[in-house]
């Protein structure tokens, strides 16, 4: 089993700052890709930013230029790194990870509990 556990989310005010963190714990042979998305209230679930192993990333169009994703391959842990916050940008985060269990097995997705991201004045 895959445990991720989020960290950094809060409340911030228009054009701040915020740092999300998302680490990976358990039995497993590899991460390829990890991820964020967000879902707003009343809406779906949407993408963020993705990076895979070799450090290829992509960007929903809202967020480029202003949010960064990075990841520790050695920590299994991936970070987002969130500027010029938005009102629209408020949002519950949530991670996700696609997984090798075993070497050359199927992956998996794996999602975390959510942090809440309040953008407001």
């Amino acid at each position: 089993q895959v445990q991720l556990v989020e960290s950094g989310g809060g409340l911030v005010q228009p054009g701040g700052s915020l740092r999300l963190s998302c680490a990976a714990s358990g039995r497993f042979f590899s991460i390829n890709v990890m991820g964020w998305y967000r879902q707003a209230p009343g809406k779906q679930r949407e993408l963020v930013a993705t990076i895979i192993s070799g450090g290829s990333t992509n960007y929903a169009d809202s967020v480029k230029g202003r949010f960064t994703i990075s990841r520790d391959n050695a920590e299994n842990t991936v970070y987002l790194q969130m500027g010029n916050l938005k009102p629209e940008d408020t949002a519950a985060y949530y991670c996700n990870c696609e997984v090798n269990l075993i070497r050359g097995g199927s992956q998996f997705r794996y999602w975390g509990q959510g942090t809440q991201v309040t953008v407001s004045s």
